[in-house]
């Protein structure tokens, strides 16, 4: 710059080299503490010490340059820092940690007299020009930044010398002999440590989720997500099956959640559809002849968002022909072992347990319970449907049931905290919860008074009553008490820890209702899907009573979550007909729907079933994560946004037009 004095140059140079430097130094002295340092937890002293010779020197320093001056003392530091510079390579070439922490306090000490840098380069110049200098030498500062931070590194790798090996790192048996160093980028500070433990927020880490990849936890998920898909595949390719490709835009068959829709711009007007699952298609690769079949496929829900799960996911999709139940269900058991071996080391061990829906239901409250400890359910209802307590009399004779959860030794449960329990189970739309306490020689609790001595006798025979337990009782719709009292169970297990957070402990679940009543569209839905087989004993209930219809179908529980569903598929296109009409559709309508896959089981299709493994929720638990986000490279809120990417986003006025689209809200057509 024109008009700037030598001797801000030469300042601003210096200025440049210790602003360098430092970073540079903060690096290389946490890398090579890492490496010499006698125990691991001294390996950031050197950067300590860095920092406690800047602070020790700033006052002596201060009181050196108002005796002798600037220049002698920049000079006499300039030579300190290159004398320190020389100490800590000797002390690297020797391994000595000692002399390399020596050094460092020395090269922090000389820090001090180049934060004078700036007050010089004023006072070399007319007052009328010190805003100039000051200005040039700042800009050194910035220039600083890009010949410090980011170094590749070029020289040979050696092993370490003896004694010198640290096993407590991954590269602690070798060195590398540097001979060239090169900036590669400049990095800014992140808004967050990268570190396992780091208390920020969620859409703080998705939308910078590509910093939030880097922490060790996120790299072992998805390094663990990747062996996991690996011993899937090398496992299905040694059955013989194959992984066969199916459409991602497809037709809208909105029979259970939401489609996404894609708008169709060569068809104005028409839309495909993302597919919830390639269920149809992989059905139809069994007609063709294709009899074992497999993918790790994404597939796409529009629904309400909850921690397991996403918008977009990813399942192991499996089919089959020729086979029933226990083929497929024996299938997915091997592989399961063959997974949790590769991937965890540890052995499981088929036949899994096996329960109906209603011994499930009945027992645990929920079709997907965790098996990991006990705390069963107990319906009562038959004890008090004559009772004086009219809570539960009334509610039996209108065809509900009463069910007790005897939570064992739970006496010293206070008041507020079965009022706190009474809220929890409220939000699945119980009205209210019942309780006694079992004290040695009474019961305590404001319904005792209701019941005579035989029903008390009978209450404690089934329940099993003790001193010491606090007995929960729901009486409601069987609905409403199973779903109230199985979360509770659920939640007195984390509470009370009976679970074995260690412990891997599947279930089948078989024998499903077909079909369930709809309240808000008053009509029947497909408790799986409509091409599940109902059971063949059940085919004439199809017509007069639905609900009385069993499928052929089967959900894999591990650990409370279910993880796979599947079933047997209807093969023949008269009973697919009849699950069509219980599901109140007419001929036209399933003929518009379905019309290409009811003409292929006209082709001979051959009896086949198959079973889909929500992929992100397997991992999930083989990482023992509590979200399926934590196993998701670029997961979605529950809002369905990407925090990284801003998507959703609008679009143009133009792409709308291109699609024959007006928006009503948004962009003004």
């Amino acid at each position: 710059m024109r008009g700037v004095p030598a001797t801000v140059w030469r300042l601003t140079a210096a200025y440049i080299l210790m602003m360098a430097g430092t970073p540079m130094m903060v690096l290389l002295a946490g890398i090579i503490g890492t490496d010499i340092a006698p125990s691991p937890g001294l390996a950031t002293l050197p950067i300590a010490l860095v920092v406690v010779g800047v602070a020790a020197s700033t006052l002596p320093t201060g009181r050196l340059l108002d005796r002798f001056g600037r220049r002698p003392v920049f000079l006499t530091y300039g030579l300190i820092a290159i004398a320190g510079a020389l100490l800590a390579m000797h002390g690297l070439n020797r391994g000595s940690f000692t002399v390399f922490c020596l050094a460092a306090m020395v090269m922090g000490w000389t820090g001090a007299a180049g934060h004078q840098y700036r007050f010089a380069a004023l006072e070399s110049v007319p007052i009328e020009q010190a805003p100039k200098a000051t200005s040039f030498l700042l800009l050194g500062g910035v220039f600083s930044a890009f010949i410090g931070p980011e170094l590749a590194v070029r020289g040979r790798v050696d092993p370490r010398p003896d004694g010198m090996v640290n096993p407590n790192l991954h590269t602690g048996a070798i060195e590398v002999l540097v001979s060239e160093l090169k900036i590669l980028n400049v990095a800014k500070t992140p808004p967050f440590l990268i570190e396992d433990d780091v208390e920020v927020s969620e859409n703080i880490k998705l939308k910078f989720r590509h910093l939030d990849l880097r922490r060790p936890m996120m790299q072992q998920n998805l390094i663990l997500r990747h062996k996991a898909a690996a011993a899937v595949r090398n496992y299905l390719n040694s059955q013989g099956f194959l992984d066969i490709e199916t459409p991602v835009l497809t037709r809208s068959t909105p029979e259970g959640a939401r489609d996404y829709l894609v708008p169709s711009r060569v068809n104005p007007g028409q839309f495909y559809a993302l597919p919830q699952s390639p269920q149809i298609f992989k059905q139809l690769f069994m007609v063709a002849g294709f009899d074992r079949y497999y993918q790790i496929v994404r597939c796409f829900r529009d629904e309400d968002l909850r921690a397991d799960r996403q918008p977009e996911f990813t399942q192991i999709d499996i089919e089959m022909s020729f086979v029933g139940e226990d083929e497929i269900m024996e299938m997915t058991e091997q592989m399961m072992a063959t997974l949790f071996k590769d991937v965890l080391e540890l052995d499981i061990s088929p036949p899994f347990s096996c329960l109906t829906y209603d011994e499930a239901v009945g027992r645990f409250g929920l079709d997907k319970p965790d098996t990991r400890f006990d705390l069963e359910l107990t319906d009562i209802s038959d004890i008090v449907a004559d009772s004086g307590f009219k809570v539960f009399s009334q509610v039996v004779k209108k065809c509900g049931i009463v069910k007790a959860l005897n939570a064992k030794g739970c006496i010293d449960f206070s008041r507020k905290e079965i009022d706190d329990l009474t809220d929890f189970v409220s939000v699945y739309r119980a009205k209210g919860m019942a309780w006694i306490k079992v004290r040695e020689n009474e019961w305590q609790s404001p319904i005792v008074k209701f019941f005579t001595d035989d029903e008390k006798k009978a209450l404690a025979e089934r329940i099993g009553m003790a001193p010491g337990d606090l007995v929960f009782f729901v009486a409601d719709q069987p609905k409403v008490v199973n779903e109230s009292l199985g979360n509770l169970r659920n939640h007195l297990g984390r509470r009370l820890n009976l679970i074995d957070d260690n412990q891997f402990k599947f279930l089948w679940v078989t024998r499903f209702p077909m079909f369930e009543f709809d309240q808000t569209e008053n009509r029947y839905q497909a408790l799986h899907h409509p091409f599940t087989s109902p059971l063949e004993d059940d085919y004439d209930k199809l017509k007069g009573d639905p609900t009385a219809v069993q499928s052929r179908a089967y959900d894999l529980v591990l650990n409370g979550f279910e993880i796979g569903g599947g079933s047997i598929r209807i093969h023949q296109r008269e009973i697919q007909q009849k699950v069509f009409e219980a599901l109140g559709m007419d001929r036209e309508t399933y003929e518009s729907k379905f019309g290409f896959l009811l003409s292929a089981l006209d082709s001979g299709a051959p009896p086949h079933g198959g079973i889909a493994i929500g992929f992100d929720r397997l991992v999930m638990l083989l990482c023992g994560e509590s979200s399926i986000r934590d196993v998701i490279a670029f997961p979605k809120t529950q809002k369905a946004a990407c925090l990284l990417t801003g998507a959703p986003s609008s679009t143009s006025k133009e792409q709308l037009e291109e699609l024959n689209l007006r928006l009503r809200l948004g962009i003004e057509s």
